[in-house]
């Protein structure tokens, strides 16, 4: 499927118009439910088959971020065959009481995955996160970037910010009322 096509398609599924606080505390007039383009197995096997050509050389491992990266790393890893791990906010204090579920990280070269990135926020934490388990992290990739400061921060942090999706890309095509 095309970028622009899939574009319209995630605007159709996921924006929404309204009043939104964001993990920033920021309120946004507009949001990207990305639950909805991430529950729609076929928008999503789409946007990840168009991902795959942003996995940089030499990556070992795709690390998926809570909650939202888990669906999309999942998808990508179908189409990369890279494995996949997961990773929480906070290590669980039970059980493995890992940060970093499925494939190791440690010593191998690490593909940050995300759903929307706006400030890098959370981007930013998880790396320096996975860093402290022993994974070379120097790239992230996202299906929608925001563009509000979120490729900045990650780049302060030595983290390229690749984005399937901007919101400029997606600014102009129809918007859907909150519900």
């Amino acid at each position: 499927m095309k970028r622009d096509r899939l574009a319209r398609q995630v605007v159709a599924t996921s924006r929404l118009t309204g009043d939104f606080t964001l993990r920033s505390g920021r309120v946004a007039h507009e949001y990207f439910d990305k639950y909805q383009f991430e529950a729609d197995p076929v928008l999503l096997d789409a946007l990840a088959e168009q991902m795959a050509g942003l996995v940089p050389d030499g990556t070992e491992v795709l690390a998926g971020l809570e909650m939202g990266g888990i669906a999309v790393v999942t998808a990508l890893g179908r189409h990369t065959g890279l494995p996949c791990a997961f990773v929480r906010k906070a290590a669980k204090p039970y059980g493995t009481a890992r940060l970093a579920e499925g494939a190791s990280v440690a010593g191998r070269t690490v593909l940050v995955v995300e759903d929307v990135v706006t400030s890098g926020g959370q981007v930013v934490l998880s790396t320096r996160e996975l860093r402290d388990l022993g994974a070379r992290v120097d790239a992230a990739v996202c299906v929608i970037d925001r563009q509000e400061g979120g490729a900045e921060a990650s780049a302060a942090e030595g983290i390229a910010l690749h984005a399937l999706l901007t919101r400029t890309d997606l600014d102009g095509i129809g918007r859907a009322p909150a519900p």
